[in-house]
């Protein structure tokens, strides 16, 4: 059951990293894959490949798909689209997926390191990839049976953390790279952000800018290719998005095509999807990439979507000049180049750059004038007539709304149930120290109830401060059942103290600490060493600090709510809800709706809550936070999506366990929808 449960938790996440590509020919399937220095090649013709990253768990289809796990399917839907696949198993994939995409278990492995020459990580690796690589043989979904599979990748940008591992660092990059090769899927293996890839295995490029950065192919047979070109970035709680505009995304492609002899060129993401449940790594909002091509909601993203597809277009008119020969480059002015591909049979293309990113220039080729506006690249696919220009953007912007659809602006619409604060007598595990978060939890909940007592003999009621050292995320406070402060850390920062003014009374006090994660970590090395939760708990009065670190402590993992799962059908019945009342910590909230009309994309607006997590028909919907503002003072995230493949056309359940404090009447469900395209840019 074990190593059952293993495959399905690895194969909902390590092999989460998977790119669609978009197929030359009407048809993907079948064919012999090879490379040389200039491409793949793909039935011996030479491909010029864009392609798109998407996540399958973290997107929802419309027919079933086994809980969004089931990457056979996936794979075949690609297949018949008409569109190749690059399969990047991993199995560490980052992907702002919680703990990287490993399962937990796996760091109670005895003697295991992650990711290094260790026999134990070795063996678990190797397992899965041979897992999902004969999971693909099975079902001839590999481009040498007839399948869509052109490229898979083993590890993930593992030069990031070589050099702290030491002289167990390079060994393992060589077994990696055997023991995928040795799997003989018959395509090519990559890998990404390894200059010093092993034979045959083809370094790759991922960032902002390869056609700056790449140190190209590290050999002359192996092809220039880009993994990962990020059309946004991720965003975490309490930062504003980061906007990659559509005009720097096609300069950089095209750099790269003319500087780097790209031919193969990934957008991470072109749809990013959702990160539903407890799938996100520490501190990521749940929505995941949203300013890509095809937003949170696959709706179109203009101008980016459409200038990239014009980009596209421009290529295809001269990929077959391209693909023939290596461009010369000729120097048009101080910070102006022009990368000229010449074929044998006369054809003509060329890429005329302008570096500068402070003005326009007007350069001369081939006896013709050309204006190149500030960084920008044009494209002549017969070295005479513009046909694209990657500032010069034709594409309209759109403009995505929210329009309430379903209100719970009464009080008869909802219940609540109060979370139940665990105190040390009512607790099984015990220890006489404070333990580490993750490795009591195991990962089968945010939450971890550490619960102590203080014994207070003087006879009046004492003032006193507490305060609480944790590793991290959050932490709520309450002393005799009372709220007595919360605080919290932040993205790449997650270490706080909260410090609290408390009251005392006669007698035994109890102290219970609720520690909450947002995620485990998923990137850097010895991801197995990591520590979060509670360090030290000190009571300081006027005369002495009393350090109660090493009092005895009792523990409780998870809510009580979730034990019974009353976010559920059948689990809310177990609950003794009661009417709304007073906003107060740690509650649940339940009420019911009507699906909205039509087939727009739909979506919580949680503007008036706090902290939590939000679940409709037993299915979460993902972490919120809308207490943690930017510096902007604005929530990262407010609108939530819920996918339509969750509902049904009646009473659909939905409950929210609120960690602070929010007001539910102003909860909305809207309808999300883009306007026509207009001339004005909007941020």
């Amino acid at each position: 059951m074990k190593m059952q449960w293993l495959w399905r938790n690895w194969l909902a996440a390590a092999a989460v990293l998977l790119v669609v590509i978009a197929a030359a020919s009407a048809s993907a399937g079948g064919g012999n894959v090879s490379y040389d220095g200039r491409s793949l090649i793909i039935d011996g013709q030479r491909k010029m490949l864009f392609s798109g990253s998407i996540h399958y768990p973290r997107s929802t289809p419309d027919y079933d798909f086994s809980g969004r796990r089931d990457i056979v399917a996936f794979i075949k839907q690609i297949q018949a689209q008409g569109l190749y696949a690059c399969l990047r198993i991993g199995p560490y994939i980052e992907g702002e997926w919680t703990y990287g995409g490993f399962p937990f278990w796996l760091r109670d492995v005895p003697g295991i390191v992650f990711r290094s020459n260790n026999e134990p990580f070795k063996l678990y690796m190797q397992n899965f990839t041979t897992k999902i690589v004969n999971l693909m043989k099975s079902e001839g979904l590999y481009a040498s049976q007839g399948g869509p599979i052109i490229l898979s990748q083993i590890e993930n940008e593992y030069q990031n953390v070589e050099k702290a591992f030491g002289e167990n660092g390079p060994p393992y990059v060589l077994w990696a790279a055997q023991m995928a090769v040795e799997l003989q899927t018959g395509v090519p293996w990559c890998m990404c952000k390894q200059d010093d890839a092993p034979d045959p295995v083809i370094n790759a490029c991922n960032g902002l800018r390869c056609g700056e950065t790449f140190v190209g192919p590290n050999s002359p047979n192996k092809p220039s290719i880009w993994t990962e070109n990020w059309t946004s970035f991720y965003q975490v709680y309490g930062q504003n998005a980061t906007l990659r505009s559509a005009e720097d995304i096609a300069y950089h492609v095209a750099l790269f095509i003319a500087r780097k002899n790209g031919t193969f060129i990934n957008y991470y993401m072109y749809h990013g999807g959702t990160n539903f449940g407890r799938t996100a790594a520490e501190f990521m909002i749940t929505s995941y990439y949203d300013q890509a091509p095809l937003d949170e909601y696959g709706l179109i993203r203009q101008p980016k979507w459409g200038h990239l597809k014009e980009l596209h277009a421009a290529v295809k008119l001269c990929s077959e000049t391209i693909l023939s020969v290596f461009p010369s480059m000729q120097s048009l002015g101080e910070q102006q180049e022009a990368y000229v591909f010449s074929g044998d049979s006369g054809a003509c293309a060329a890429f005329l750059v302008n570096i500068d990113n402070r003005k326009s220039v007007l350069v001369q080729f081939q006896n013709s004038s050309y204006e190149l506006p500030r960084q920008s690249i044009s494209i002549l696919p017969d070295c005479k007539t513009v046909s694209f220009n990657t500032a010069k953007v034709s594409t309209q912007f759109n403009t995505r709304t929210a329009l309430p659809a379903v209100q719970f602006d009464a009080a008869e619409k909802w219940e609540q149930f109060q979370e139940v604060i665990p105190q040390l007598d009512a607790t099984s595990l015990r220890s006489d120290i404070l333990l580490e978060h993750m490795n009591t939890t195991k990962d089968v909940s945010d939450y971890l109830w550490y619960t102590s007592s203080i014994q207070q003999d003087l006879p009046d009621q004492q003032s006193v401060t507490l305060s609480v050292k944790s590793l991290g995320h959050v932490l709520h406070a309450f002393v005799n059942r009372e709220h007595a402060g919360s605080a919290h850390g932040q993205f790449r920062n997650t270490s706080f103290t909260l410090e609290s003014t408390i009251s005392l009374n006669k007698g035994t006090n109890n102290i219970s600490l609720l520690s909450a994660t947002v995620g485990l970590p998923d990137s850097g090395s010895f991801l197995e060493h990591r520590a979060l939760g509670v360090q030290s708990v000190i009571i300081q009065d006027n005369s002495e600090a009393k350090n109660i670190t090493n009092y005895s402590w009792g523990y409780q993992v998870g809510l009580l709510g979730e034990k019974l799962q009353i976010y559920s059908s059948e689990g809310s019945k177990s609950a003794n809800w009661s009417s709304l009342s007073s906003s107060q910590p740690l509650t649940w909230y339940k009420s019911a709706f009507d699906a909205p009309e039509g087939d727009d994309p739909i979506a919580l607006n949680l503007g008036s809550m706090g902290k939590g997590e939000a679940w409709v028909n037993g299915q979460s919907i993902g972490r919120y936070w809308v207490s943690f503002r930017t510096l902007a003072g604005i929530p990262s995230q407010t609108w939530y999506k819920v996918p339509r493949s969750f509902l049904q056309p009646g009473d659909n359940l939905l409950v929210l366990f609120e960690e602070e404090t929010g007001n539910p009447l102003d909860i909305t469900v809207d309808t999300i929808s883009v306007t026509k395209p207009s001339l004005r840019k909007l941020v």
